[in-house]
């Protein structure tokens, strides 16, 4: 019953939501999408290059993201265990072995690769966050986090909580 009652406060919350008005080719897009798993639920296709947030109804809000390298992609479940506005990027330890002359770490600004907004994915060092490099979107380029426009991750960090379920699907 609680599960079936946060599903319908979600769809309610999601469409409530207007879409932002933005330059064109950029934002997300109402799309019909039909996936078994509850409106608040984001659904990446890696392959696609795209991130599917749940609305209910058969539909979703579709956005475009950059993935990460074929060495660095990962499948499976997750789900968002932190949201933080204006993040600060600390190089992970294998980033740091494999290019040592990365910084300690990059406060919020136009030089911070995580962008405007980072959505932290279970105990894991992926996320799904902005960057300060928008032409890598629809590219294979990061280290397994899930990188999209700022003006997109700023909107979706705006209608996604802490605890919706994340499907990454190749």
């Amino acid at each position: 019953m609680r599960h079936r009652l946060l599903s319908a406060l979600f769809a309610v919350a999601l469409s409530a939501a207007p879409l932002p008005a933005l330059a064109k080719g950029t934002g997300p897009q109402d799309v019909a999408f039909d996936a078994a798993a509850d409106p608040g639920s984001i659904v990446i296709r890696t392959s696609e290059r795209k991130l599917y947030l749940l609305t209910g109804n058969g539909r979703a809000l579709r956005y475009d993201i950059a993935v990460g390298k074929p060495s660095e992609q990962w499948f499976g479940r997750s789900w968002v265990s932190m949201k933080r506005p204006r993040p600060t990027w600390i190089p992970t330890p294998d980033m740091r072995a494999n290019k040592p002359s990365l910084p300690e770490s990059v406060g919020p600004g136009p030089h911070n690769p995580l962008g405007e907004r980072a959505m932290n994915l279970g105990w894991t060092s992926y996320r799904i966050h902005g960057t300060n490099s928008p032409r890598s979107i629809g590219s294979a380029a990061s280290a397994g986090c899930f990188r999209m426009r700022n003006a997109d991750v700023k909107d979706l960090y705006d209608r996604v909580h802490v605890g919706a379920q994340v499907y990454v699907e190749q």
